[in-house]
């Protein structure tokens, strides 16, 4: 029988895909937002700030798995 893939990733690389999946899931919520009729600028700002981060965080936790899987 054959073993699950799951079961072959090692449990630093299945955290680190959670985080990247809860980050993808907040980074989208914030586009979602965006596209809210009514907006202050005030508001579009923090989004936009938060949206920033959310993308920068992507973009590392994205460069840290690539270099676990090529281990």
């Amino acid at each position: 029988m054959a073993t699950p893939v799951s079961n072959k990733i090692e449990s630093t690389l299945k955290v680190m895909l959670n985080e990247l999946k809860d980050e993808c899931l907040a980074c989208i919520k914030l586009i979602n937002q965006l596209e809210l009729d009514n907006l202050s600028e005030e508001q579009v700002d923090e989004l936009l700030g938060e949206l920033t981060a959310s993308v920068t965080h992507l973009n590392t936790q994205s460069n840290n798995i690539k270099e676990e899987i090529e281990k």
